[in-house]
């Protein structure tokens, strides 16, 4: 029986994988992914087999992790970012179910939230949220609510996945709920291409935020109440009383 390691492999530059993530794809046999990740590690290590399934092809991209598992390989199913955030790592478990092969181990990664926080400055010291506006898999109104919840809680926000060809107004109508309970200057950054070429950040208000052009490639930043620009970079400070 072979071994399914799911790995986490970062923003998508060899600089930010981890030591774990590198050893693991070295010792697989094949590695396994959305084509678009799968692409961004086929060059490091070009001897191995390849699989790729499309978007929304989560499940069979899973199964066919584990099956090939089975059959004696050891396989490296990649994720961006980390493997267990939005990642599919709970996902290979269900689909194993009470099965105690093939042997599952989860290598985490840097996901969006830490790689773009550090693009931007430090917007996340301080307590924060990670909401995916993506309602392929989450109802609207449950993203609304916790939407409304953040903001109730002065949380600094983190949204991934802001809008896309099937739904560009996504964005938007995040931040036109958040305003009924945020201030519309409040201090806003996007990060975009974490990690790789064209990397980009950019800073503005929520309300301009509202009308920002952002894409799949995009990870928001929303301040909290004590979020700040500092000499061009966005900080959320902790509250230490020497400062």
């Amino acid at each position: 029986m072979g071994k399914l390691y799911v790995v986490g492999i970062g923003p998508g530059n060899y600089e930010n994988m981890t030591v774990r993530a590198d050893e693991a794809l070295k010792a697989s046999d094949a590695i396994i992914g959305y084509h678009v990740y799968v692409d961004l590690v086929r060059s490091r290590y070009p001897e191995k087999e390849y699989l790729t399934t499309p978007m929304t092809r989560e499940a069979e991209r899973c199964k066919t992790a584990l099956d090939e598992a089975k059959r004696g390989k050891t396989v490296a199913l990649v994720c961006s970012g980390d493997s267990g955030i939005y990642g599919m790592a709970g996902l290979c478990y269900e689909l194993r179910g009470e099965e105690s092969e093939p042997d599952i181990e989860i290598i985490p990664g840097l996901t969006a939230a830490c790689s773009g926080a550090a693009l931007l400055g430090a917007p996340l010291t301080h307590d924060f949220a990670v909401i995916s506006l993506s309602d392929r898999l989450t109802e609207w109104a449950l993203i609304e609510r916790r939407l409304n919840k953040a903001a109730e809680g002065d949380l600094s926000v983190v949204l991934y996945n802001p809008a896309s060809h099937g739904r560009p107004d996504h964005l938007k109508k995040a931040c036109e709920i958040l305003m009924k309970t945020l201030p519309g200057d409040r201090v806003c950054g996007v990060a975009r291409s974490i990690g790789r070429e064209g990397e980009e950040r950019f800073f503005m208000s929520l309300s301009e935020l509202a009308d920002f052009p952002a894409d799949m490639f995009c990870t928001v930043f929303i301040g909290n109440s004590s979020t700040k620009m500092i000499n061009g970079s966005m900080v959320t400070p902790r509250g230490y009383r020497e400062v």
